[in-house]
């Protein structure tokens, strides 16, 4: 990822824009997990829904250690199979700690961290990653673009060039490209503000 060249030719896929969304680091509990982090029978509470259907920030936060240092991070829901958290490098460089980079739901050689929340905690032994860059898209706008199931896409924001970003299709999903909060900032991206990408060969 990186500035374009200025001499370049770039040729977009389509002249439809794509949204680009800053994830922050997060994390995605297990009922059982839920529970022991906020109490028996405890439920998230809702402040916002996400742009993946069904998906939602929740006003609940917990805290993530490594040894002496840690860091805040929003849960989103619903509850999970499995608890998984999601942080950026510089997230991972200063807990100490060097995950692998993964897509969300796969947490094959993921690490372990702690996990602190009001009634308790958990020590996670996998299911820490840095999330890959991906696009996220349903089937229909799939084929508009000509993209399958895992390709690997290109996509660019004004003068800046994300590259390797991996196409996510499913039947629910809203067309939006995921990127973490050290990949916007190289962009010029703000969190919460709307920005928006073209897909180029």
């Amino acid at each position: 990822m990186g500035l374009l060249n200025c001499k370049s030719r770039l040729v977009g896929k389509s002249n439809m824009k794509i949204k680009i969304e800053v994830s922050g680091r997060h994390v995605h509990l297990s009922a059982d997990d839920l529970e022991k982090l906020f109490g028996k029978n405890y439920r998230l509470t809702n402040i916002k829904q996400l742009s993946q259907t069904g998906e939602f920030a929740c006003e609940e936060k917990i805290l993530l250690k490594n040894g002496k240092n840690e860091l805040s991070a929003r849960v989103v829901g619903p509850v999970r199979h499995f608890t998984q958290v999601e942080i950026a490098r510089s997230d991972a460089d200063f807990l100490g700690l060097n995950p692998p980079r993964k897509l969300s739901g796969d947490l094959d050689g993921s690490l372990g961290i702690d996990l602190f929340g009001p009634k308790g905690s958990v020590q996670l032994i996998t299911g820490l990653i840095m999330a890959k860059a991906h696009f996220h898209c349903d089937e229909e706008y799939a084929k508009k673009l000509g993209l399958k199931n895992n390709q690997i896409i290109n996509v660019r924001h004004n003068n800046y060039l994300f590259e390797n970003i991996i196409t996510r299709i499913g039947k629910n999903f809203k067309p939006a490209v995921h990127i973490d909060a050290d990949e916007a900032a190289k962009a010029g991206i703000i969190k919460g503000e709307q920005a928006f990408g073209e897909i180029i060969d």
